[in-house]
């Protein structure tokens, strides 16, 4: 960063996905990573494919506000301070499931997840930045291009993502005053686990099941960093980076 001496990161769903491959494109870049995850082993993990880099690993359900405070106190006592917070964790929730058929509880853990999570993160990244000196950060929100066009029975995870633009502008509007830089990047059929299905076959809003084509997580990676890395007067509101011939634009 060009305005600030330090460069220090909290990930979170660090543990897996694109959550692994932001923190090791940070970390491998000189970066203070603050590791956040569910499960201490696959922080660990991802901690490890960075060998001898400032990492720092906090087992986190981002959905509880002890937790999330806790998170953001280790990185501070650690660190001095957060200039990024990419709020990554989230879940699909039941694949396949019928808006119909839905339980109340799989649509409550993916909105404590993907919202409430979020919204926690976020909230807590805040009043660090806007207390710290010299003042500022950034947030940038994993979205999904789900935040803009729904995959058929994905009611939760769609209903999440949209949310989230929403919250991304409110953010970025209170931030203002305090040199709170906020943006999101939406990934489509980036390659992890989550998406393996995919090259399989995904169902199609005609009913067909078809396979989809995937991109590399490190190309979405190499996003972030680039939006984490501007200066704080400069902001990528919204990016969206895709795998180039999946079934988006025209969707459904």
């Amino acid at each position: 960063m060009t305005d600030r001496q330090s460069n220090i990161a909290v990930v979170t769903g660090a543990g897996s996905g694109i959550g692994r491959a932001v923190a090791v494109e940070l970390l491998r870049a000189g970066w203070s990573v603050t590791l956040a995850g569910r499960r201490a082993e696959p922080l660990a993990g991802t901690a490890a494919l960075a060998p001898g880099a400032a990492s720092l690993t906090v087992p986190t359900d981002v959905s509880r506000p002890d937790d999330v405070e806790a998170l953001f106190t280790a990185t501070v006592d650690r660190f001095g301070r957060v200039d990024l917070l990419f709020n990554n964790a989230g879940t699909f929730g039941p694949g396949g499931v019928p808006v119909e058929e839905l339980p109340y509880d799989a649509w409550r853990h993916v909105v404590d997840t993907n919202l409430n999570g979020a919204f926690l993160c976020a909230q807590a990244a805040y009043r660090r930045m806007k207390e710290q000196h010299p003042q500022g950060g950034r947030i940038i929100n994993n979205g999904s291009v789900s935040a803009h066009t729904p995959r058929p029975h994905s009611v939760a995870y769609t209903a999440t993502k949209h949310a989230l633009t929403g919250l991304t502008k409110s953010l970025s509007l209170d931030g203002r005053p305090y040199r709170i830089a906020v943006g999101q990047i939406d990934i489509g059929n980036a390659a992890t686990d989550m998406t393996a299905r995919m090259r399989t076959g995904a169902l199609q809003a005609n009913g067909e099941v078809t396979p989809e084509p995937v991109m590399d997580v490190a190309d979405a990676a190499r996003t972030v960093r680039h939006m984490a890395e501007l200066p704080l007067e400069a902001n990528v509101q919204f990016a969206t980076v895709l795998a180039t011939a999946m079934p988006y634009i025209g969707r459904g």
